[in-house]
């Protein structure tokens, strides 16, 4: 059973959608903080008032195998964010804002169209900063037989206040962990405190639903799954990021190291951000979490993985 069903069950989680979304009218939903009033179409740094912006959904089979498994995860690609990664390969989404405003009933057709697919799961990308507007429709949804884990797909720049407004909500969380400083951090993505506020969020959801569990069929049905980006030169801080998940929340995290960064958006105006990683580098960065102690390594053996490291 999804966790969010015995929260429904007891009609907990309409109260949570109704506290979240007078939470909008003085916005401190992330980190930002931004304190404008998006119950009046006010916007802060994400650009998004009080309806969500959907860029598109569908049944996906790229995302890591226990999320995929044989059916798919049922993305729902939310536009805009709180972050201004100059590096972004979906930017025409999170900084252009490419998609169209949906209410909560549209957005919970959507949850039940990708379950009706046949789809593991529901993978809400990018939705820190709808976090209202999702409990709004996942509500609606349950009552109309949504049963499938909920996935939170997020860019790992999430507050504390607003997770635990997911608690017993969210089946599985899969957060990226990009950098492990903080001068890094503000000059790729404009946020100084990342490190920070990311290794308390990644705690957060840990304690909530603990390391990631798989039927027999190996598909995802609760827990936490990271995402690390290997970035050119060491930029993203392997060895710090893989030392905190190994000592600070769990060694048997489970960690997506991903090859497939490649110059996109304003990465070029950065010279060190112009090429992809070497196969050196990214074996040395698989290398380096496998030294920290982390045991549940996946990303090794995906194609593009595969290139870089035999090419």
């Amino acid at each position: 059973m999804a966790a969010y069903q015995q929260l429904c069950s007891e009609n907990l989680l309409h109260n949570r959608a109704a506290e979240a979304v007078a939470r909008l009218a003085n916005c401190t939903l992330c980190p930002c903080r931004c304190q404008v009033n998006r119950l009046a179409g006010e916007m802060g740094k994400c650009h998004t008032g009080r309806w969500a912006v959907v860029s598109s959904y569908g049944s996906h089979f790229g995302e890591e195998t226990p999320l995929a498994g044989s059916g798919g995860s049922g993305t729902v690609f939310f536009a805009h964010c709180n972050l201004r990664c100059v590096f972004c390969q979906n930017h025409a989404i999170s900084q252009s804002g490419k998609g169209a405003e949906v209410s909560p009933q549209q957005l919970a057709g959507m949850m039940l169209s990708l379950q009706g697919q046949g789809c593991h799961n529901i993978n809400l990308v990018s939705p820190s900063h709808v976090v209202p507007q999702l409990l709004e429709a996942l509500d609606m949804a349950v009552a109309d037989g949504l049963t499938v884990p909920l996935v939170y797909n997020t860019g790992g720049y999430d507050s504390i206040d607003t997770l635990q407004l997911l608690d017993g909500v969210v089946d599985i969380y899969m957060p990226d962990m990009k950098y492990a400083d903080e001068e890094t951090a503000h000059h790729y993505s404009g946020v100084s405190d990342y490190p920070r506020v990311n290794q308390a969020a990644v705690t957060e959801m840990h304690r909530q639903v603990g390391d990631l569990e798989v039927d027999g069929g190996g598909v995802a049905m609760r827990g936490l799954l990271v995402r690390h980006l290997v970035l050119p030169v060491g930029l993203a801080g392997t060895p710090i990021i893989a030392r905190f998940l190994a000592r600070e929340v769990s060694p048997g995290t489970y960690v997506n190291v991903m090859a497939q960064y490649h110059p996109a958006y304003r990465a070029w105006d950065s010279p060190e951000l112009s090429r992809s990683p070497s196969r050196d580098e990214y074996r040395e960065a698989v290398r380096m979490a496998q030294e920290e102690g982390l045991s549940r390594l996946d990303g090794l053996h995906t194609p593009l993985a595969m290139r870089l490291l035999y090419r």
